[in-house]
């Protein structure tokens, strides 16, 4: 087996990753579905971010590396989605310099989704990693932007404009609610 280098990992990539502060990466394709969601919520507020895979068992040479230089590629925050022993946003945490953000995957292998939250969460004293809900990987890229908006403005911008959307979707939800409420009470004084 070759060694895996700083020097594999960009010509692995090559420019691909420059101007991303948000690395989103998972262990393999099977969270896929999970962490795209995190990834669509950045493309459509027009934050620019890399995703890929890296596994910490399968691959932990090239898992190492990356965590070691993410800093010199740009990011500013890796996100870090597994399922099942869900090692890989400890791993990354514990050889990087950024902050990590991990993401609980409930996978085909799991335990209803607690393996995943219970490896990520309880990390020993000195290696803290962020972690959000399982299969919360719109919620890794809200809290990565919130990290970012400290020193980049646009970011700061689409997180002030994040709270007013949440609030318009509440009111529409309240509308069906009582709507509701009214269709029943109707309901009871015609009974």
């Amino acid at each position: 087996m070759t060694k895996y280098t700083r020097e594999d990992f960009i010509r692995e990539f090559g420019d691909k990753f420059y101007g991303a502060m948000i690395a989103i990466i998972m262990g393999s394709d099977s969270d896929l579905d999970v962490m795209e969601k995190g990834a669509i919520w950045l493309q459509e507020r027009g934050i620019p971010f890399f995703m890929t895979s890296i596994s910490a068992h399968r691959t932990p040479e090239r898992m190492a590396i990356f965590a070691a230089f993410a800093h010199e590629f740009g990011f500013k925050v890796i996100i870090a989605g597994a399922g099942g022993a869900a090692h890989l946003p400890g791993m990354v945490a514990s050889a990087s310099s950024l902050p990590v953000i991990g993401v609980p995957i409930k996978s085909s292998n799991s335990i209803d989704g607690w393996d995943s939250i219970l490896s990520i969460l309880q990390m020993p004293n000195g290696i803290p990693v962020a972690t959000v809900a399982l299969n919360g990987g719109t919620n890794a890229a809200i809290l990565a932007t919130k990290i970012i908006a400290l020193f980049v403005d646009k970011a700061a911008n689409v997180i002030s404009a994040h709270a007013p959307s949440l609030t318009l979707k509440c009111k529409k939800k309240q509308e069906i609610v009582e709507n509701k409420m009214r269709t029943i009470q109707k309901q009871q004084k015609t009974a």
